[in-house]
């Protein structure tokens, strides 16, 4: 049997992954039969899944992995996972960033992999809670002006300080109280999970009250998550679907998955296609 050159590889196990998790485990048989593709591919598919701790194989085909609710993996696992959907999902983000904005950028990988696409973008005001994304920008500034003198047009970075997490994101009282007192244009915000039900989640307590008072302090919310992102559920809730105003994820994820997302989001960015919902 040929391989079905509709679907690439990254949408393939998007749509496997999200089998698995609907019907609680898939056969390799039936996967071959549906997604027409060959019995080779289908196991290669299931390895890279089970690689990612996704999925969990087992004779003849595989069954999800029940990850607790509390488990949040460090800045470092997390980076590994899903390299190229991360950097088509900045290189979509970036051009919603005007010259001359404030904009704040929650911890993560994604807007990691964002603040390098905003370095070009003068007279940004950036306020963030991660330690790595204002590092980002403070290389890049000591970089281009090695005397220690602030490079005209570059951004001023304010980081809000807090307790540190497994994901260098910065949490707590301290932090909550800077972002309280600050408005933002726009908040890009990486998340653990998303879903209709729960909205957004993280499996850190202290994360979510943060990432609350980010989302009360920005006029307008995009969120910037992969396509594994749909469907996961964290410990705790900490905004609801109806609170954003845009989401970018990449191709990988699913049609259904599209349709309900489109349903309560006004604009949904899928990285490197054309087509949108209706635009803010």
């Amino acid at each position: 049997m040929s391989d079905n050159q509709n679907l690439l590889a990254e949408q393939r196990r998007a749509l496997i992954l999200d089998e698995v998790r609907r019907r609680g485990g898939v056969r390799v048989n039936e996967l071959t039969r549906k997604l027409k593709v060959s019995d080779m591919t289908v196991r290669r598919d299931l390895d890279a899944l089970a690689r990612q701790g996704v999925v969990e194989k087992v004779h003849g085909g595989a069954v999800p992995v029940a990850e607790a609710s509390t488990h949040e993996p460090g800045f470092e696992a997390k980076s590994s996972l899903e390299l190229t959907a991360k950097e088509d999902i900045a290189r979509a983000a970036a051009p919603l960033v005007a010259p001359g904005s404030a904009i704040a950028l929650s911890g993560g990988t994604t807007t990691f992999a964002l603040a390098h696409h905003l370095l070009d973008v003068p007279d940004l005001t950036v306020v963030t809670n991660s330690v790595r994304v204002a590092d980002v920008f403070h290389t890049a500034q000591r970089a281009a002006a090695p005397g220690g003198s602030h490079r005209p047009g570059s951004a001023t970075v304010v980081l809000t300080g807090g307790v540190r997490t497994p994901s260098d994101s910065l949490v707590g009282p301290v932090a909550d109280q800077a972002i309280r007192s600050l408005h933002f244009d726009v908040l890009f915000l990486g998340v653990h999970g998303i879903s209709v039900e729960a909205g957004l989640s993280t499996p850190n307590l202290a994360e979510a009250e943060t990432n609350r008072r980010f989302v009360h302090s920005a006029r307008r919310v995009v969120v910037v998550a992969d396509h594994t992102k749909w469907g996961t559920v964290g410990l705790s809730s900490f905004a609801s679907l109806e609170e954003v105003d845009a989401m970018v994820t990449d191709a990988g994820l699913p049609a259904a998955a599209r349709a309900e997302i489109a349903e309560h989001l006004p604009q949904l960015v899928v990285a490197g296609e054309s087509e949108r919902t209706e635009d803010i």
